[in-house]
């Protein structure tokens, strides 16, 4: 049986600001809003998508999935994704990586690579 990654489920305290936040940081735009939940994506039919539902709670711990962004500029992006609102935080990595961790408006931790032309380099 095929089966496709169809949307990362997000939950969130402000799903608004959280949504126009990714929208900008992805360039993507809200397909879908109500109270209950908010799906952005570069398209309808362009998946995956993001969806964000509500959670009376702020966020408190360590994530334990995450996004990755692979930009053609690592630095030049990272200061555009801060600019948008987004925080560098320290999750206990390496001062040498090759990556920057940061937070979204809500905490939640995702990390700008270095470019990538593939999966695996």
């Amino acid at each position: 049986m095929a089966v496709r990654f169809y949307h990362l489920a997000v939950d969130a305290h402000d799903l608004p600001l959280l949504a126009r936040f990714w929208c900008a940081v992805l360039d993507w735009k809200v397909l879908f809003e109500d109270e209950e939940e908010i799906v952005i994506g570069a398209g309808p039919s362009a998946m995956p998508g993001m969806c964000f539902l509500p959670v009376p709670e702020r966020k408190t711990v360590k994530n334990r999935l995450h996004i990755d962004l692979a930009p053609d500029d690592r630095d030049a992006e990272v200061e555009r994704i801060i600019g948008l609102g987004a925080r560098r935080v320290d999750v206990g990595q390496d001062p040498g990586v090759t990556w920057v961790v940061l937070a979204d408006p809500e905490g939640n931790e995702f990390c700008v690579l270095s470019p990538k032309n593939s999966l695996v380099d």
